[in-house]
């Protein structure tokens, strides 16, 4: 009986890591869309401005791509950060999972021997 309740308390805890890892995994995944977002966001916009000289619609064409260029790269700096996070968090959640899916495997044989020995 001491040791069902024991093994109840670890699976407990356990669901409590388990619930943590996937809760930061789900934090990194949503960071992680964001960025791609915002890279997906920066892409050159197809119209001009009707409004504008051929060279000055060029020019602010080239200043958007310019800028776009500098921000493209301090977000895949910022993406990569973020997918290696994501992947750390993913392993994280998996060996909770594996921990979890463990005890209770061990407290349904607690069970049934407990069963066969009443």
């Amino acid at each position: 009986m001491k040791d069902a309740r024991k093994l109840a308390a670890l699976g407990r805890l356990s669901q409590m890591r388990l619930d943590a890892e996937l809760a930061r995994l789900r934090a990194a995944a949503r960071a992680r869309e964001a960025s791609l977002a915002a890279l997906e966001a920066l892409k050159a916009p197809d119209e001009s401005p009707g409004d504008l000289s051929p060279v000055a619609a060029g020019l602010a064409q080239l200043s958007y791509r310019r800028w776009a260029e500098a921000r493209r790269a301090e977000i895949n700096v910022t993406l990569a950060r973020q997918t290696a996070e994501w992947a750390e968090a993913r392993d994280r959640a998996a060996l909770a999972f594996g921990r979890t899916q463990s005890l209770d495997g061990l407290a349904m044989k607690l069970k049934k021997a407990q069963k066969r020995q009443d």
